[in-house]
C-alpha cells in the first residue's frame, strides 16, 4: 500500500491560499522527508461561478505546480487528482510531460478525468458533449508520442505524420495513468487506457456508480476481464482515501461514511482496504484543525509516525 499526503487546494480555513512559494517547498519536502510516495494536486482552470460556494475559486494548474513540487523534492512522486484532458492539447501535454519525467528522474504520475463543468469548457472551446471520445483520443496521441520512434497519428480531432519527438519519458512505455470518477463508464476507461483507477471524489448521482470499498472485488473481475479482452496483462493500481469523500450534486460536500477516530482505526481501514484490492490510500489525522502551515505539517508528521510506519 503507498501513501500520498491529503491533496490540494485550499480546504475550509483558506491558509492554504496564502502559502509562499517556501510554503510550498516546506510542504513538499516533509512529506519527501516523511516517507510518503506522492504528491497529489487538483486542478480547475476557470471555475464556474456557480461551483465557487461550494468549491472555492483558488485552483492550480495542476502541471506547473507539479512541475514545482518535482525541482523541491528528491524522492517523491508528483500526481494530479485530476488532471482534465480534453483542456489540455495532446502533442503540448505529451512533451510537458516527457520534459518533468526526464527532469524529475521518472517521478511522474498522471490521473485524467473527463471534467464535469460545462462553463469551463466553453471557456476552453472544447466540446463538453464528446469529452469521453475526446479523452481517450488524446491518450492514444500521447502514447503514441512517448512509444513511437517516428509517431504517426490519424484521428478525429488530431493528425500528424513526419514528425520528430524527444524527449522520451524516462518511464517505459510511460507514466502510469490512472483515471478518475465513479462511473462504470471511467472504469473500463480506466481498464482499457490505464494502469489504475481512483474513484474518489467523483459525483454521486444515477447509477450505475461506484459508492462502497465492498463493490471493489466485483468492479476489479470486471477490469480483468476487460483488460484481458484487449490483451493487457499488467498491474492495476487502485487509489481510495481511508474517509473516502461523498460529492453529492453541484460539488456539495456530503457526509462519509467512515470516519476514524484514532491511529488503529485507520491502520485497520487499511488493512481492509488492501484486502479488497486497494493499492494507494490517503489518510489524515481523527478531528485535526489546519489553520496554519505548522498544524499541516504537524498532522502530516503524526501520519507518517502513527500510520504509515504501522503499515509499511
Amino acid at each position: 500500500m503507498r501513501y500520498p499526503p491529503s491533496q490540494f487546494p485550499p480546504g475550509a480555513d483558506r491558509w492554504q491560499a496564502r502559502m509562499t512559494s517556501a510554503d510550498f517547498q516546506r510542504v513538499a519536502r516533509s512529506a519527501d522527508d516523511l516517507g510518503f510516495d506522492a504528491l497529489t494536486l487538483s486542478e480547475h482552470l476557470a471555475l464556474p461561478i456557480d461551483l465557487v460556494p461550494n468549491m472555492g475559486a483558488w485552483w492550480p494548474h495542476a502541471f506547473t505546480a507539479m512541475a514545482f513540487l518535482a525541482g523541491a523534492t528528491t524522492r517523491i512522486r508528483v500526481n494530479a487528482s485530476v488532471i482534465v484532458l480534453p483542456y489540455h492539447h495532446p502533442v503540448a501535454f505529451a512533451k510537458a510531460v516527457s520534459t518533468l519525467d526526464v527532469m524529475s528522474s521518472g517521478r511522474v504520475m498522471l490521473t485524467f478525468g473527463v471534467g464535469m463543468a460545462p462553463a469551463e469548457f466553453a471557456a476552453l472551446g472544447v466540446p463538453f458533449d464528446q469529452r469521453g471520445k475526446v479523452t481517450d483520443e488524446y491518450v492514444a496521441v500521447m502514447k503514441t508520442l512517448w512509444r513511437d520512434e517516428r509517431p504517426e497519428f490519424h484521428g478525429e480531432w488530431v493528425d500528424f505524420a513526419d514528425l520528430a519527438f524527444e524527449p522520451k519519458p524516462v518511464q517505459e512505455p510511460h507514466p502510469p495513468i490512472w483515471f478518475g470518477g465513479r462511473s462504470m463508464a471511467a472504469l473500463d476507461r480506466a481498464a482499457r487506457l490505464g494502469d489504475g483507477w481512483a474513484p474518489a471524489g467523483g459525483l454521486l448521482g444515477k447509477g450505475p456508480w461506484f459508492e462502497e470499498p465492498e463493490q471493489l472485488p466485483e468492479l476489479l473481475a470486471r477490469v480483468r476481464d476487460t483488460r484481458a479482452q484487449v490483451g493487457i496483462d499488467d498491474p492495476f493500481d487502485v487509489h481510495l482515501p481511508v474517509v473516502n469523500p461523498r460529492i453529492g450534486p453541484n460539488h456539495t460536500h456530503l457526509p462519509p461514511a467512515f470516519v476514524p477516530q484514532s491511529a488503529q482505526e485507520i491502520v485497520d481501514e487499511i488493512g481492509r482496504l488492501a484486502e479488497l484490492g486497494v493499492t494507494w490510500t490517503s489518510a489524515s489525522r481523527p478531528n485535526a484543525r489546519e489553520r496554519t502551515l505548522d498544524e499541516h505539517v504537524e498532522n502530516l508528521q503524526w501520519v507518517a509516525e502513527e500510520v504509515v510506519s504501522a503499515c509499511r
